[in-house]
């Protein structure tokens, strides 16, 4: 288990400048966590460099981009993209005429999920072929990026991979069970973990959220050589997940959406990071607030936690602009629905036994219960309906000063080189964005 180390005070390094070189280990597709570092290095004058996941061909094999997609992402990214293609995982990998993962899980069922069986030995040999796929693939992506960066230049490299649910129809239907049901349509999360089809998934997550990072720290071990030889220094960011202190009776506690599956691979990239600290390399995982995102938009509950950030704006000091967020807040909810009506809701669920006894951090990530998922779904469902819109979420606008307060919080605490895993807990994303909004 990871010791635990908040953040508690707003780093001010100023490492990164104009002709430095951010690059981001991860394809940028919609609004998230990565565009605020993206913001920052931008804004620094640092010369802005991606890579690709690639797309997949009507027969499901790995291709670069075309001309036109290349230039499209380049546009999204702002910067220059290497077309080499990097698609984490091995859902999709197989020594040649062998099935794939995907392949292989083709005929399971929403009946016959817990009792299929997988070769273990078929499954360890397209491992091994996705593996050796993108690490010599990484490899030439870094010959290239090395190319790009000048002597005397620092580097921010910002690893994003995450994910890895193979693409089989019986999933989303066994997803919606265990993270959306409740009643008759609860199904426990630790049935998933003891199946072959979640054991499956669970290495699958290692391989795009964790091992990435070393795959990453690795390739990239001749470009660091070069640019410490040079007087510069490299700096490596990865996004974690490991539960969030937030205000619960004006204290701050830790506590975690549950059941968090990709918890397990979370704590892996965290090992990744420390190990690579401890040989002199500069990794932080940044453990980062729940927020709403398309992939996270399955577990119903997990935007429940963000509302207390509110309560975190004013006790950090907020003035003028944090009463504006309450405002806009207020005026999303319904006719005669107040604000701080739905504040008092949220502190009833965190008080209740039920919520409590998922606060240890020890156990974590916990197996979900009939209990917990009809107390936080039945909440979650409550206050979503108090709202004018439910395409226009008080979650929603709360998600955005998230990301808007950790990326200065992680570049800046990068280059400050603090440790190799951090929390960004409300109290400190709360005490930037103040700190954001009332210069001047």
């Amino acid at each position: 288990m990871t010791e635990y180390k908040a953040l508690r005070h707003i780093p001010q390094a100023k490492l990164f400048r104009q002709g430095d070189v951010f690059v981001l280990f991860g394809e940028l597709f919609g609004r998230g966590y990565v565009n605020g570092l993206i913001d920052e290095a931008r804004a620094a004058g640092m010369t802005i460099l991606g890579i690709t996941v690639g797309r997949r061909n009507d027969d499901g094999t790995l291709r670069a981009l075309t001309p036109e997609e290349h230039a499209e992402a380049e546009a999204k990214l702002g910067g220059r993209i290497i077309n080499v293609p990097l698609m984490a995982g091995f859902d999709m990998d197989a020594p040649p005429g062998e099935q794939n993962p995907t392949e292989m899980l083709s005929g399971i069922t929403l009946k016959s999920w817990q009792e299929d069986k997988l070769d273990w030995t078929k499954i360890d040999a397209c491992r091994t072929a996705g593996v050796k796929r993108f690490t010599e693939s990484a490899q030439a992506v870094m010959a290239e990026i090395d190319k790009l960066i000048p002597d005397g230049a620092n580097v921010f490299f910002a690893h994003t991979m995450a994910g890895g649910i193979p693409k089989i129809k019986a999933f989303l239907a066994i997803a919606n069970r265990i993270y959306k049901g409740r009643g008759d349509r609860f199904m426990s999360s630790r049935a998933l973990l003891d199946s072959d089809l979640g054991k499956l998934i669970l290495m699958n997550f290692d391989e795009v959220s964790a091992n990435t990072l070393k795959y990453l720290i690795d390739a990239s071990a001749g470009i660091r050589a070069r640019v410490e030889a040079k007087g510069g220094q490299v700096r490596y960011t990865a996004y974690g997940y490991h539960g969030t202190e937030i205000l619960i009776g004006d204290e701050y506690m830790w506590q975690t959406y549950t059941n968090y599956t990709q918890g397990y691979a979370k704590m892996r990239l965290e090992s990744i990071a420390t190990a690579a600290w401890a040989q002199g390399i500069a990794a932080t995982v940044f453990n980062c607030p729940e927020i709403r995102t398309n992939s996270s938009d399955i577990f119903v509950g997990v935007e429940l936690s963000l509302f207390p950030l509110l309560l975190a704006l004013k006790k950090e000091g907020g003035g003028a602009w944090a009463q504006q967020q309450w405002d806009i807040c207020q005026g999303l909810l319904g006719e005669g629905v107040s604000l701080q009506s739905i504040l008092d809701k949220l502190e009833a669920y965190l008080q209740t036994a039920t919520s409590a006894t998922f606060r240890n951090f020890d156990a974590w990530p916990m197996d979900n219960t009939p209990e917990l998922a009809d107390l936080m779904i039945g909440t979650s469902d409550e206050i979503t309906s108090l709202h004018t819109d439910k395409k226009a979420l008080i979650t929603d606008h709360l998600s955005a000063l998230v990301l808007e307060g950790t990326g200065p919080l992680m570049f800046h605490g990068a280059a400050e080189k603090i440790a190799p895993v951090l929390w960004l807990n409300h109290d400190i994303i709360a005490r930037q964005l103040n700190a954001l909004h009332t210069q001047g």
